[in-house]
């Protein structure tokens, strides 16, 4: 029993769990123009609702030249978090001088469509708009407290969303990434969180755009849906540090005791 007790306030004060009630979401966005500086302000409030310490960053910049444009991006390069899409995969643009950069091996329009938080990579689903971001390792699922991304080129209201989810796949909210405030290459960012230590959040779905890159599609061209196409790209990608999800902990839970018993039978005369 006492080691039960042990392991069960470790559970909430090592690791962080809270109540998974759900809580008002803590809501950081801006719409900016091409500058980093436009948005980082609003960037910087949200890495602050995440307590500073422990948070994760992507920026897509340390991808090796073998996993960017022209190839593909594995889903699982990262570690703690699964990339999944509809599409046919993931990209990362090419650094200067290996490749086309901005994705203009896809269209040569695109370098002056998007622009750059972090130079000089930026990301997309391949074939798709839609990119679903999991926590965990291998094997294992995991939470996030709060979850951050930069856009480039939003133009429409509500084409580009971010819909969060729990551990039992219950949507937390939609939330709309706002329009930049200049017609082509600029930045924008949406972070949401949950309150400090509440580790609600197991995977996102990022809807980029109404439409995904193509060698002929431009931004701005009429769709059959009597709209235009907005064409949105991917930059830095900003989380908390990543905890079990509490299915997952319970079993670790669950092991250790059954360690922890087998040692006082050994113990035994």
């Amino acid at each position: 029993m006492r080691m039960k007790l042990i392991l069960g306030a470790l559970s909430v004060t090592s690791l962080g769990f809270s109540s998974l009630a759900a809580s008002s979401p803590l809501v950081r966005s801006i719409g900016g123009d091409a500058t980093p500086a436009s948005i980082t302000g609003v960037r910087d409030q949200f890495r602050a609702d995440l307590g500073g310490d422990g948070i994760s960053e992507i920026n897509w910049d340390g991808v090796p030249d073998s996993f960017s444009v022209p190839n593909n991006l594995p889903a699982n390069f990262f570690n703690g978090v699964k990339l999944s899409t509809p599409g046919a995969g993931f990209q990362v643009s090419a650094n200067n001088g290996v490749a086309p950069v901005e994705f203009d091996n896809t269209n040569p329009t695109y370098s002056s469509t998007f622009g750059v938080f972090s130079s000089q990579r930026l990301f997309t689903g391949v074939g798709s708009n839609i990119v679903d971001v999991s926590f965990g390792e291998p094997g294992s699922r995991g939470l996030v407290g709060g979850f951050g991304a930069v856009f480039t080129d939003v133009d429409l209201t509500n084409s580009t969303t971010m819909e969060y989810f729990d551990a039992a796949n219950n949507s937390l909210g939609v939330f709309a990434v706002p329009v930049g405030i200049v017609g082509s290459e600029s930045l924008s960012f949406l972070g949401v969180s949950f309150g400090f230590g509440r580790t609600l959040i197991s995977h996102v779905r990022i809807t980029s755009g109404n439409t995904a890159l193509g060698a002929g599609v431009n931004d701005g061209t009429p769709l059959g849906t009597g709209n235009v196409a907005d064409l949105v790209a991917m930059d830095d990608f900003i989380y908390t540090g990543i905890v079990p999800e509490p299915e997952t902990y319970a079993m670790l839970l669950a092991g250790l005791g059954l360690i922890g018993a087998i040692s006082r039978r050994r113990k035994l005369p």
